[in-house]
């Protein structure tokens, strides 16, 4: 499960060494357009979470993912062979429809077999490995570019996306027992949008994890021009990527290990507060320094905030789905696509805002962090204040 939701990541961070390449060779004009290529990806992850989950409830788990992963395969030759960016970002549109289906059918069949903090453990386990994946695959992308050109990386997404469809096929069970499953239609999805935004729980923390989420888009869209090229870093980008990329897998692996002891609601929170915390200090920072802090700062500041956002991957999306297993793989269509097409714009507005400094970034960031916070304290007030210690209530 951690393998095939891991090619959203390999999509994503894979590519980052390669942009300035690719428009180059594109002949992108403006150099933020580049951005596009992630763009799309989630753009088409948006659009194929809505359909896939709602279907998995009709067929079954296990023949939805498989076709996801050939949806996939099919955007990695597109791209391969792209001869323009129109091209190059129809691929990269599939790509993302393709792996919408591993992204959002897996959550379901984890929900198929838990609930709880049990669920909010298994998946704080799937995303430390998912988390693993940004750690090597920039270094992956810059090792091709030094043996080959961009194309190479399409490539060898495309091979290894064959090896998982191979072992998936043959070692993963279906999760959803005939009886449990329903036909699958148009009013049903409007159904389950219905039940999901009718729960103020779900909203809530899906509301929550659209900003979360935005902020990180926007990290993802501009690191490569941040990093690389603002601060100059060159080909040691990958490493400062993998550094990143840590705090975030160290703090679901320790999520993981505390969730069973304090709660999803509890971690949630002294997430939130500790991430506004380290926000203000790094937007403070940055005005300081007129956008261009040190780098030792900028990266230290980034790793102390990249650890409540770890922490809140695994938990927000948890809480969301917690009243909502009844209808599991409607429910993780519709919050997934509201998270990946929300996340997209705020994401992408931020990165488009990119001005050769770090100030819109952390801006994004610190606005992001404290509507999430706002949207959680005041849409479930009596569990934070359930879990807030006496003193401080």
């Amino acid at each position: 499960m951690a393998l095939m939701i891991s090619f959203v990541a390999l999509s994503i961070d894979i590519m980052l060494p390669a942009l300035a390449t690719i428009g180059g060779d594109l002949g992108v004009a403006r150099e933020n357009d580049r951005q596009l290529v992630l763009g799309m990806l989630f753009f088409g992850m948006a659009l194929g979470q809505l359909l896939f989950g709602p279907i998995s409830d009709s067929t079954g788990r296990k023949p939805i993912v498989l076709f996801g992963i050939v949806v996939f395969i099919v955007g990695c030759l597109i791209s391969a062979l792209a001869q323009s960016f129109v091209w190059m970002l129809i691929g990269r549109f599939l790509q993302g429809v393709g792996a919408a289906a591993p992204r959002n059918v897996i959550v379901a069949m984890i929900r198929d077999c838990y609930s709880g903090n049990a669920m909010a453990q298994i998946m704080s386990l799937i995303m430390a490995v998912f988390i693993l994946v940004p750690m090597v695959a920039p270094a992956l992308g810059q090792g091709i570019l030094y043996l080959a050109d961009w194309r190479a990386i399409f490539y060898g997404m495309f091979v290894l996306a064959v090896i998982a469809q191979v072992w998936f096929s043959l070692r993963q069970p279906e999760t959803l027992v005939p009886e449990k499953r329903s036909e699958f239609s148009a009013k049903q999805l409007i159904w389950a949008l219905k039940e999901v935004c009718g729960s103020r729980t779900a909203m809530v923390y899906t509301i929550a994890a659209c900003f979360v989420f935005g902020a990180f888009v926007g990290y993802l869209t501009s690191a490569q021009q941040i990093i690389q090229e603002q601060y100059q870093t060159g080909d040691r980008f990958a490493l400062y990527f993998a550094a990143l990329a840590a705090s975030l897998g160290f703090a679901s692996f320790i999520n993981s290990k505390l969730v069973m002891r304090f709660g999803m609601v509890t971690l949630t929170r002294w997430a939130l507060y500790f991430l506004c915390s380290v926000c203000t200090v790094f937007m403070v920072v940055s005005l300081a320094f007129s956008g261009h802090p040190p780098f030792v700062v900028f990266m230290l500041l980034l790793m102390l905030g990249f650890f409540p956002v770890g922490v809140l991957f695994g938990n927000l999306n948890s809480l969301a789905m917690e009243p909502l297993g009844h209808i599991a793989g409607m429910a993780t269509a519709v919050i997934g696509s509201i998270m990946t097409l929300a996340s997209l714009i705020l994401g992408g507005a931020i990165g488009q805002l990119y001005d050769g400094t770090v100030i819109p970034l952390i801006a994004g960031f610190f606005l992001m962090c404290l509507l999430s916070l706002a949207v959680c304290v005041l849409g479930q007030k009596e569990k934070f204040m359930e879990t807030m210690p006496k003193v401080l209530q």
